[in-house]
């Protein structure tokens, strides 16, 4: 089969023919019929993040069953799967209280290799999905099954940028209806918790952003008030659209120096900041205690929206299926296997906001 492999860091994506072993035990055989090309993998791609290479990336993966090993319980050959990279085991108290999201024991889904090469060398699987492939093997609690009548382009986003930023918003946050929502950051994945904060009932969303172009979008997607930074203050205008009380929840999907503390800054009393986007991974920002206790704030790291994949990607999907969630609008554009690097290339493009490999 045809697969895209990284052979060193920083060496690119280039498409190879491989062999993928016969599922056994847990593990779940899926014809990937969409991969989405999510900045994370292009990341561990250039940078050595812990990943063995060469390796195979790819963690928004989209397909059917094909195959099952002996001991797979939740899903059968034929079924409609999305992959997720959240690993977890099901067994500890994290997990038995559906706090999947903060397993104390991911390693449960890691396996041998079983990918090799034309040289019958061992290939890595990337984050256990291995998505930029013909077929991926999967342990199957990294797979969450969708309706049948879900598009597999739009359902390949669900597994990391859809509910990264829905789920931040929604499980992370619980904001509720007629709280008020600043957003930080109006890429793919803060597209998403715009989404997220319409189906969760704020009443004001606040889309933040130094491109006029996904301002646009964000209005799109539901945002009722836009704020470009690189022409204002973004403070300043969070308090005044909020009449000088500021936000109830900042989502920060940049991480970036000085944009983390406008985001703290611009919280109403009682208020919570989350942070999600990691720019600049020596960000960092400086809070006094009494800045913390005088105004009851709160600071939040988030890990994949918190989610628990096999409840919240079918719930998603079958928002858009009743009309209720965008997704259609987040696939900017399709490619082929073979055009991997070309496609994360495109992704420089602010009107782009995914592209997803449909044939392989």
């Amino acid at each position: 089969m045809k697969a895209s492999v990284v052979r060193e860091f920083g060496g690119g994506f280039h498409t190879e023919d491989v062999t993928l072993s016969d599922p056994i035990g847990r593990e779940v055989l899926v014809e990937v019929k969409a991969s989405g090309l999510c900045h994370s993998d292009e990341l561990a791609q250039s940078t050595n993040l812990g990943f063995d290479v060469p390796v195979v990336f790819g963690h928004e993966v989209a397909g059917i069953v094909t195959a099952i090993g002996d001991q797979v319980r939740d899903v059968a050959v034929g079924d409609h799967v999305v992959g997720c990279l959240v690993q977890y085991c099901g067994a500890c108290i994290q997990c038995l209280t559906g706090n999947v999201n903060l397993c104390l024991h991911p390693e449960a889904t890691v396996r041998d290799n079983r990918i090799t090469d034309a040289e019958g060398r061992e290939l890595s699987q990337g984050m256990g999905l291995g998505g930029f492939a013909e077929y991926a093997l999967i342990h199957e609690n990294q797979l969450a099954k969708v309706p049948d009548a879900m598009p597999f382009p739009q359902a390949a986003l669900l597994g990391c940028g859809v509910v990264t930023g829905a789920g931040a918003v929604m499980n992370t946050a619980k904001v509720q209806p007629g709280q008020t929502v600043a957003i930080i950051g109006t890429g793919g994945v803060g597209t998403n918790a715009i989404s997220g904060a319409v189906i969760a009932g704020a009443s004001r969303i606040i889309a933040i952003d130094v491109a006029d172009d996904k301002l646009t979008n964000a209005r799109h997607f539901g945002a009722t008030d836009t704020v470009n930074s690189r022409e204002v203050d973004a403070v300043q205008a969070v308090k005044e659209l909020t009449g000088g009380l500021g936000a109830d929840f900042v989502f920060d999907f940049v991480g970036a120096p000085g944009v983390t503390r406008s985001g703290f800054d611009m919280l109403a009393q009682g208020g919570g900041l989350y942070l999600i986007g990691v720019l600049d991974p020596a960000n960092s920002i400086e809070v006094s205690s009494f800045e913390l206790l005088g105004g009851r704030k709160r600071i939040e790291g988030v890990y994949m929206g918190s989610t628990n994949p096999k409840r919240d990607i079918p719930m998603i999907a079958e928002l858009y299926l009743q009309g209720r969630y965008k997704l259609d609008e987040l696939v900017s554009k399709e490619i082929s296997i073979d055009e991997v690097q070309e496609g994360y290339a495109s992704l420089h493009d602010p009107k782009i906001n995914r592209v997803v490999i449909t044939s392989f």
